[in-house]
């Protein structure tokens, strides 16, 4: 049996003013055996914290707003330093269907995979699929979905996620997928469906400029990879992890 299996699993969701659907979020969760669930409320303006905690999750509630990956961060950081060894992230919209976790953690409790990422590629807008297409090219990462958030993330990732190298990524998707590529860590994706959100939109595919910002950025990210890497894969083995080109 791998180790990984042994792990304590918490399910961290990132949420800000998601007051209309946390609460049947967290309880979708807490029906999955053996995991536990904290939302991390993104300084939200509305009830969603009181919500959660209402519905049976631990909350971690910001007095600053620190966006998603932000948000998501201060969930790893928790999960390492209270012993969840593995993570699994969703949104807090309702588009993540909870009976879709334990596939997810299936390849990462048999120590086959560092991230399982739960993809949705029949969910791709003409913005979204060319942003995409932009981002396979430049970063070299052979993965379909690349902005899914319903992710299983392992013991290697979180101890690397929670650490001051992934302090500062902007978007969460791309910035996690480079960080754990650059660090040798082994990525699989599983088909999922994805719910219509219950409210908001997209933060990145829903303007043209908005678009234009997270390509300018991915070529940035892109750009820096190779150097980055060795310094990132340095980390993780010297922390007594197994790398994978």
């Amino acid at each position: 049996m791998s180790d990984n299996a042994r792990c304590p699993v918490i399910v961290v969701v990132p949420a800000r003013n998601e007051e209309a659907c946390i609460a049947e979020v967290v309880r979708g969760i807490l029906a999955v055996p053996g995991v536990e669930v904290m939302v991390v409320d993104d300084a939200s303006d509305d009830e969603t914290a009181a919500r959660a905690r209402g519905a049976g999750a631990g909350v971690l509630s910001l007095t600053l707003r620190l966006g998603a990956w932000g948000a998501l961060q201060t969930g790893m950081r928790y999960a390492q330093e209270n012993g969840y060894g593995v993570v699994v992230s969703m949104d807090g919209d309702g588009q993540h269907d909870p009976a879709d976790i334990p596939m997810l953690l299936a390849p990462v409790q048999a120590g086959e995979a560092d991230v399982v990422i739960g993809a949705c590629v029949e969910r791709g807008s003409l913005l979204r699929r060319f942003a995409w297409w932009l981002f396979r090219r430049v970063s070299g990462l052979r993965i379909r979905d690349l902005t899914s958030g319903f992710r299983a993330y392992g013991p290697r990732c979180v101890e690397l996620l929670a650490s001051s190298a992934a302090t500062l990524l902007d978007y969460q998707d791309m910035g996690v997928l480079l960080l754990l590529q650059n660090a040798g860590l082994t990525i699989v994706e599983r088909r999922v469906q994805m719910c219509p959100r219950a409210s908001g939109h997209s933060r990145v595919f829903h303007t043209w400029r908005a678009v234009a910002s997270y390509m300018a950025l991915s070529l940035v990210l892109s750009a820096t990879r190779t150097t980055y890497g060795s310094r990132v894969r340095g980390l993780v083995r010297s922390r007594g992890g197994r790398g994978q080109s």
